[in-house]
């Protein structure tokens, strides 16, 4: 009967999300902290004008080079007609804003699942704001990212807003965008 409850733990998914796969994540970096050093990587190449192609497939975590993906994913960037752009694809400050949303959507709903937290549905919007005079070279007053975020999400389940504020507020991608971190740029001529 135990092996059975415990073989149900391991299987259990709460808001689609496999529990016991997150379980041990969480196992192995409390037993091995060097295990808690994960990279994600990308390679991105210029195509024309503002079009250009990443392809994501290898990354390092718990302790060990991925093997899981055969095939990378590739994701293209553009401007948009505004800036002279293409507009085949989101550019590269909608693609902040995506993964923000996606990083506190997938966070809460993790943190929730382990917690046993149900959540039937979340929907959110963002806006991002930007004076594109620092960008553009205009001004050195102004930034040239961002200069405020705002989102809103809308989600159904019995926890509180504020514990599911808290929780999706683990997100990593909320962490970057929220607070400056060095960035290294190396530029060698081809």
């Amino acid at each position: 009967m135990a092996k059975q409850d415990a073989a149900q733990v391991e299987t259990q998914k709460v808001n689609g999300v496999n529990v016991g796969a997150v379980m041990k994540v969480i196992g192995s970096v409390q037993e091995n902290p060097e295990n808690a050093q994960f990279q994600f990587r990308l390679n991105n190449r210029w195509v024309d004008g503002g079009l250009n192609r990443s392809q994501v497939k290898g990354y390092f975590a718990d302790g060990r080079e991925d093997d899981t993906r055969s095939e990378a994913f590739v994701v293209d960037t553009d401007e948009p007609a505004i800036t002279a752009g293409g507009d085949s694809a989101p550019n590269p400050m909608e693609f902040v804003l995506h993964s923000l949303a996606g990083c506190l959507t997938s966070t809460m709903v993790y943190h929730a699942a382990v917690q046993g937290i149900a959540i039937e549905s979340v929907e959110s919007s963002l806006e991002g704001d930007m004076d594109v005079r620092g960008m553009l070279g205009l001004s050195n007053e102004v930034r040239k990212g961002y200069n405020r975020i705002r989102v809103h999400m809308r989600v159904k389940s019995e926890a509180s807003a504020a514990t599911l504020k808290e929780l999706a507020l683990f997100s990593p991608v909320y962490d970057i965008t929220s607070k400056s971190l060095p960035v290294e740029v190396v530029l060698e001529k081809a």
